[in-house]
Formats: C-alpha cells, structure tokens, sequence
C-alpha cells in the first residue's frame, strides 16, 4: 500500500475520534506531515445512546421505512440521520477535495466511509439513503481522479491486504 503514496507529499485528514486521530498520528509520524482533524469526518452520532455497548444500540434500532431512510433516527430520539452525516461528511469532502494536493489521506470510521465515497463521486444525497459501502477496521479505500477527463473511481474498496502482510512481516 506504500506504492501508493510514494513520492508525494500528501496531506492527511482525519476524524477528531480517539481511534481514527490515533491511526491518522501513526500515518503522519511515519510520513513527517500534520493531520487536519476534523468533527465532520466523525462516525454517526447515537446521541445520549453514544458509548452504549453495540448490542444494546443494536436492541434499539428501528429499521427504517422505504419513504423516509435519509431522516429516520433509528429508534434513538437524537441519534443522527443518514441525512445529518452526509451533509457534514460532503462538507468536509468539499474542503479537502478543494485543496490544491495531488495525494490526501483521509481516516475516518465505516459508515463514515459510505459518505465519504459517495460525496466523492458525487451522489446526490437524496441518493445515499440507499448505499452502502461496508469496510473493516483498518481497512484501506483507494479514490484516484484522472488527470484528463477529472472522472472520479473507487480503484479499491476495503483492501486489508495490508494487515496480513504486517503479521508476516
């Protein structure tokens, strides 16, 4: 995965979230440049329910019905909508992409991830109540937009490969 980033001089942007600022620390020491954390990359909000253990959000959870998946809350009264994290994750998408770097890092959380591809390849939001773009912890998503015709590609979704060649090494 280091090919990657080889021989440029990337930015990193990251969530202000423990585990994703502590990951975007590991990336920026080892490639001596500063991490922009940001609270618009965060992981969905569950409101007062937040830090419960993952099966008790889990008991909480109300699917949503097909007329409204963008501001549906779950079945926690101030948990956040798909709505409300697509609006911060694109503003953030807005600024970084907006920067004049060819090479940028962003370390986010799963279903963060799921906004941060498609304000990439510019989905309307009215859309993203219905996408879904599942990643493992650790995992790493490759975003590249060619030089001549700007056209945006997802050219790896998930890729952990990178995990099971640091266990050989």
């Amino acid at each position: 995965m280091a090919d990657l980033i080889a021989g440029t001089s990337p930015e990193i942007f990251s969530s202000d979230l423990l585990r994703a600022s502590q990951t975007a620390a590991i990336i920026a020491d080892r490639l001596d440049c500063p991490v922009e954390a940001t609270s618009d990359l965060r992981e969905l909000s569950y409101g007062s329910a937040g830090g419960m253990r993952q099966a008790c959000l889990d008991a909480r959870q109300i699917p949503p019905p097909h007329d409204d998946r963008l501001d549906h809350r779950g079945g926690i009264e101030d948990g956040e909508t798909r709505r409300e994290i697509a609006e911060r994750v694109y503003r953030a998408m807005d600024r970084i992409v907006s920067r004049p770097c060819e090479t940028q890092i962003i370390v986010t959380h799963g279903f963060a991830l799921t906004f941060v591809i498609a304000a990439w390849i510019g989905m309307p939001i009215a859309s993203v109540g219905h996408v879904s773009f599942p990643a493992k912890s650790g995992s790493i998503t490759h975003l590249q937009q060619d030089d001549y015709w700007r056209s945006r590609a997802v050219l790896n979704l998930a890729d952990t490969s990178h995990l099971r060649e640091s266990v050989r090494g």
